[in-house]
């Protein structure tokens, strides 16, 4: 693998000097409680769906908002289904498909997007279990060519064979008729004739992986790639498309047990070695379920996750002015109750949006906030209380020009409800 770092002159390497001292003092040593708290006018818009959760949001090349979620109904039929926010609602859910076979967790959940032409092309992902181990299930591609009232063509995008975890998978359109894609790939854990149950532990099975591909419409693969041999095993991956091509952000793995966020890209010509965006150096054995968010804008990168530094939890975000070969000192969001499960993206000015949860006494706080790429701290939001709880899941946001869409899971005492805020003025 080859990597494309650009000289630098002695007075870059001056202002670069600078400039890092900056980041140092506004974003380190700024923590949550210096940051001011706004009221930004939120709409709570009501989901016409029963018993749902793991919602996604899409927005389409053509400004589309698409909310996907699951449906459970006898704790033993599911049902993946989407709506298109029209007119200030969500419209009268679609099907994508249903069945009894999937695997259906709360943090490695199902997403649909569309092709990048802004027509009538959709994917979505889904899990399927492949044999009788608990972690032993595929990735499940489906295609729509008419804006999800069909979906006739459905493939599997890795292609080992294996029973064995494939998930965490991060979709996004790649140009006008492809969509990329990332997953953590498990064909190396499994032991011949042994079924393992601990999903955190792989001491007697060969590592997890990240690998990832290009499709078209028709399910045709290409581009199919092992970018690191050896990640944690259950965090989400998170992939942005720059100006040289896709960049993939994970939580990464050493053989001390360091699992610290990283990501990889294509140069244009090959993908890259593995990049740490920054040495939290969390050393933890087991996996913490907590993947990062990325997002891209030409040459700018923004990486936002939740990490362990000096024993104290933290939310952060981190800015790269190269497309993810470099990334500035991070700037600190939430310590000491931060809980993590965070959402990225990035405007055309190149700021930051993130969400995350923080714990309180007895619940938990939906955050949002604005981060400008100079490291300059907006105000934050409060989206809404909700369960600590894995069944509360992952809060995941989008937007449509100046709205920002947000859903997540309220838990309820036997069932669960996918809710919803557009809330303007970021």
């Amino acid at each position: 693998m080859t990597k494309n770092y650009e000289k630098i002159t002695s007075m870059s390497e001056c202002i670069m000097y600078v400039l890092m001292l900056f980041y140092i003092f506004i974003g380190i040593g700024c923590t949550s409680d210096q940051q001011k708290i706004a009221s930004f006018e939120q709409t709570i818009i009501k989901v016409p769906c029963e018993n749902c959760a793991q919602p996604n949001l899409h927005t389409s090349a053509d400004g589309t908002v698409y909310l996907s979620w699951v449906e459970t109904k006898n704790d033993s039929i599911f049902s993946f289904k989407f709506s298109v926010f029209e007119d200030g609602y969500w419209s009268e859910p679609q099907m994508i498909a249903q069945s009894d076979q999937w695997f259906v967790n709360w943090a490695d959940f199902p997403s649909m997007v569309s092709f990048g032409n802004g027509d009538q092309s959709l994917a979505a992902h889904l899990l399927e279990m492949s044999a009788d181990g608990t972690y032993d299930y595929d990735v499940h591609v489906l295609l729509s060519t008419d804006r999800g009232k069909t979906w006739p063509h459905e493939f599997i995008p890795h292609t080992d064979g294996v029973a064995a975890e494939h998930g965490f998978v991060s979709m996004i359109p790649y140009g006008k008729d492809r969509i990329f894609a990332s997953w953590l790939d498990g064909r190396l854990t499994k032991s011949e004739g042994k079924d393992e149950h601990n999903h955190d532990s792989h001491e007697h099975r060969g590592p997890m992986t990240l690998r990832s591909a290009v499709f078209d419409i028709n399910g045709q693969l290409f581009e199919e790639a092992e970018l690191d041999g050896k990640v944690c095993d259950c965090c989400q991956t998170s992939a942005a498309i720059t100006e040289s091509g896709p960049i993939v952000a994970y939580r990464d793995r050493s053989d001390q047990e360091i699992r610290d966020i990283s990501v990889v890209r294509w140069t244009g010509e090959s993908w890259s070695d593995p990049v740490k965006v920054y040495n939290d150096n969390w050393n933890i054995y087991g996996c913490p379920v907590n993947g990062p968010a990325i997002g891209a804008n030409k040459n700018y990168v923004a990486v936002a996750w939740f990490g362990v530094r000096d024993s104290i939890p933290e939310v952060k975000v981190a800015f790269s002015r190269d497309r993810g070969a470099n990334f500035n000192p991070p700037v600190i969001l939430s310590q000491s109750e931060a809980i993590g499960r965070v959402g990225l993206l990035l405007d055309d000015a190149n700021s930051a949006l993130v969400s995350w949860m923080d714990k309180t006494e007895e619940a938990a706080v939906i955050y949002v906030q604005k981060v400008g790429h100079d490291g300059a701290l907006g105000l934050k939001h409060e989206v809404s209380t909700v369960s600590p709880s894995r069944r509360s899941g992952f809060p995941v946001i989008t937007s449509q020009n100046a709205s920002l869409y947000v859903a997540w899971t309220e838990v309820n005492k036997n069932t669960t409800q996918v809710k919803t805020a557009v809330i303007e003025g970021f």
